[in-house]
């Protein structure tokens, strides 16, 4: 698939955007697979006949509400947004018209950091980072992660390799930060289960020493927190499995797709080299053709060089015939030149033997003239017949174009 051929227009990060998606959380309740509300998402937007905004209406609530700095922007640019076919998983299904803006966001209370795009009214990315994810680049200007959360595959095609490589960055060290929170987290309940379990046994030994008092009551309230709290650090972990045991299964098929994809690849650039070489052919038949045109351009001066010759002879002729005219009227009018006569007449036949030659030579040259024509009426078939074979090829060439071009887009 060629996405690199992808055109983006990337431009500055949209302030008011960046807000919205950075308080988009306030009042809405997480769907099961995004974590963001489905419909309610893009519930109305009209206030009294009149558009408020155009982000989601639970982004807006989250700007007026009171944790509106819980999470900040910390990298943003701007990309199409694909995500993985959830039939076929293979082809690619674009989430955005147009480039969009994608954001990383850093949770100070939670901790955490996800990736976050909002395109109008709809969110079409809500990605928690976890340690296990992993960014792939495809290709100079397509990068891609899992999100077993999300149970999807997303993609980001940028307008340059430079803003790929920032944003692949970008998700390393995220994701190192994210691990660096995970294993803190994983600290504090090993060292809460420590204090727990010392608690207990210091709560024991109060109750044998003195059975009575407030600060036996607080203790054992305090140990029962840390036991509900080691059994859901218990069961996260039991969870951590499952998604990384997800996580492994979908790199799996996108290992199998992306090997698939590649052998398409190949089939189609070997298609690309069998209709360049047939492009390579027909441009020296094109060659070809145009000489000929050249020969009968030559061909056409050469007639014009003949009809002028003829036009002279002509003239010649018509001269030749006025003298005859005039040596006949000299004859009648003086009986006396009679030798003369015979001269003349001597002369009248030599110029009648020229106009015979000359008669025989405008045959010939008329001859000649239409040899060429026809030779050039012959040219002339020839060659829209074969115009008409070139636009026939040109045209299938053209339908293999578009073919190709849409395949890529459905790629």
């Amino acid at each position: 698939m060629r996405l690199s051929s992808i055109r983006q227009d990337v431009s500055g990060t949209t302030p008011g955007l960046r807000v919205g998606v950075a308080r988009g959380r306030a009042n809405a309740g997480p769907s099961p697979r995004t974590g963001w509300p489905g419909r309610k998402a893009a519930t109305a937007r009209r206030r009294g006949g009149r558009r408020t905004h155009c982000c989601a209406p639970h982004l807006l609530a989250r700007c007026r509400g009171p944790g509106a700095t819980r999470e900040q922007p910390i990298f943003t640019t701007r990309a199409h947004v694909f995500q993985i076919d959830p039939n076929t998983k293979k082809n690619w299904m674009p989430a955005s018209k147009q480039a969009v803006t994608v954001s990383y966001f850093y949770d100070v209370t939670r901790n955490s950091y996800r990736i976050i795009s909002v395109d109008g009214a709809k969110v079409i990315i809500n990605s928690t980072i976890t340690p296990n994810m992993t960014f792939t680049k495809t290709s100079q200007k397509f990068g891609q992660w899992a999100d077993s959360r999300a149970n999807t595959v997303f993609g980001l095609g940028f307008s340059s390799e430079q803003q790929l490589t920032k944003f692949a960055e970008k998700f390393q060290e995220v994701k190192e930060a994210a691990k660096i929170a995970k294993d803190k987290t994983q600290e504090k309940i090993e060292t809460s289960s420590d204090h727990s379990q010392a608690s207990s046994v210091n709560g024991t030994d109060d109750e044998k020493a003195s059975h009575t008092g407030p600060a036996n009551t607080h203790l054992k309230s305090e140990n029962d927190k840390l036991k509900i709290a080691l059994t859901q650090s218990a069961a996260n972990v039991k969870k951590w499995e499952i998604e990384l045991q997800t996580l492994r299964e979908s790199n799996a098929r996108l290992t199998t797709a992306l090997q698939e994809s590649s052998a398409s690849v190949e089939q189609w650039k070997r298609q690309f080299s069998i209709c360049r070489d047939e492009n390579d052919r027909l441009r020296n038949k094109i060659d070809e053709l145009e000489e000929q045109c050249s020969e009968i351009n030559r061909e056409k001066e050469k007639n014009t060089q003949l009809k002028r010759r003829i036009e002279e002879l002509e003239a010649e002729l018509r001269e030749k015939e006025t003298e005859l005219k005039d040596l006949r009227k000299q004859s009648e009018i003086i009986p006396q030149l009679m030798s003369e006569c015979e001269y003349v007449s001597e002369k009248l036949e030599a110029a009648e033997r020229d106009n015979q030659n000359l008669e025989d030579k405008v045959r010939s040259l008329k001859t000649d003239i239409e040899e060429s024509k026809y030779r050039q009426r012959h040219l002339k078939v020839e060659l829209k017949s074969f115009l008409e074979v070139l636009d026939g090829k040109i045209d299938d060439l053209h339908d293999f174009r578009r073919g190709l071009s849409k395949l890529g887009t459905d790629n």
